[in-house]
């Protein structure tokens, strides 16, 4: 009898471990090792990629979205999933000094030493400021994350869930092979229109030089070669015996590369997942914790860049825009 009521238990015990493995619980690993969701790995591979691909991402203070592209195996980037910024703090604008609650903006790099597995919100990547055109500015300020539990004093805020997936595509990529990724921060999607907006800001000739590398990556869908020199962003440039100049310093003469448009095939949903999905991140609870500071900028439609053209000055930038309602170099 007593050996019937052991063997009972036991039996009881396994059908209950059985159950929330095949539920997909994930409550037993801790944050930064529970694995990519199912319907992640799904929408991967409905995609034709694969988790351990490198990945690139683009964040967006005004849309308050933060995109995840995964590289295929032709070298261009394919946008994979877009996540919702839960908050950030300050405004448009850079990142200045220590203090002032500025989310950064520019280009930045992230290599495995920069994830906190163990950080007091949740999980945390630093993605890297003050980078090298930061210091040449003298700019200040540390610990400039993204990270979870939706509280922002300067950095991008997810929630606990979203960060989790994102964490997780991350240690996927550096796993896969991938030493570091690119982290491009924008005040918003760098369009001529949304440019036209803002040639009052005092940021307006800063904006001008990040949509460069904006419009590079758009156009190509290559992670761009990102330099600085004359404490300007300078990309996709080839200089004197490949070294990087100084960042204090006016630019030494560089060779312009050339930037070859991308047009990416039309794929076809591999499943009917795919086709009936849900809107991405309905799975998952995305918006807990409070809502996102958002700004009055449309995106009205994809940047035109003419990366071969010759550049103006910032005064020239601005009166054409504020005339024709475009900008283009």
């Amino acid at each position: 009898m007593r050996r019937d009521c052991v063997f009972k238990a036991t039996l009881w015990a396994c059908a209950a471990v059985s159950a929330a493995v095949l539920s997909g619980c994930t409550d037993y690993y801790p944050p930064h090792m529970r694995p990519l969701s199912g319907t992640t790995r799904a929408l991967l591979a409905d995609k034709g990629m694969t988790p351990s691909q490198p990945i690139l991402i683009r964040v967006f203070k005004s849309e308050a979205e933060l995109e995840v592209w995964k590289q295929k195996d032709d070298g261009h980037y394919y946008h994979l999933k877009t996540y919702p910024i839960c908050k950030f703090s300050g405004e448009l604008g850079p990142k200045e000094k220590q203090g002032d609650l500025q989310a950064p903006e520019g280009f930045y790099v992230v290599d495995k030493s920069r994830l906190n597995p163990k950080s007091r919100y949740h999980l945390a990547f630093n993605i890297g400021y003050p980078n090298a055109f930061d210091r040449s500015l003298k700019r200040t300020g540390a610990n400039l994350m993204v990270h979870g539990e939706c509280k922002s004093r300067g950095c991008y805020a997810m929630t606990d869930a979203v960060m989790e997936e994102i964490y997780a595509l991350v240690l996927e990529a550096f796993a896969g092979g991938q030493e570091k990724f690119q982290v491009h921060a924008f005040p918003f999607r760098m369009t001529n229109a949304n440019l036209a907006e803002q040639t009052s800001s005092e940021w307006f000739d800063f904006w001008i030089n990040l949509k460069e590398g904006f419009d590079y990556f758009e156009l190509t869908r290559l992670e761009p070669k990102v330099a600085v020199c004359g404490k300007r962003y300078v990309f996709n440039a080839a200089f004197p015996g490949g070294k990087y100049p100084d960042p204090r310093r006016a630019c030494p003469r560089y060779e312009k590369l050339p930037a070859i448009a991308f047009k990416p095939k039309r794929e076809r949903p591999k499943t009917v997942q795919a086709t009936l999905a849900k809107p991405l991140g309905s799975d998952i609870n995305l918006r807990a914790g409070g809502s996102s500071q958002v700004y009055r900028v449309m995106t009205l439609g994809p940047a035109t860049p003419d990366l071969n053209a010759p550049a103006g000055s910032g005064a020239d930038d601005k009166e054409k825009i504020a005339r024709t309602g475009s900008y283009q170099r």
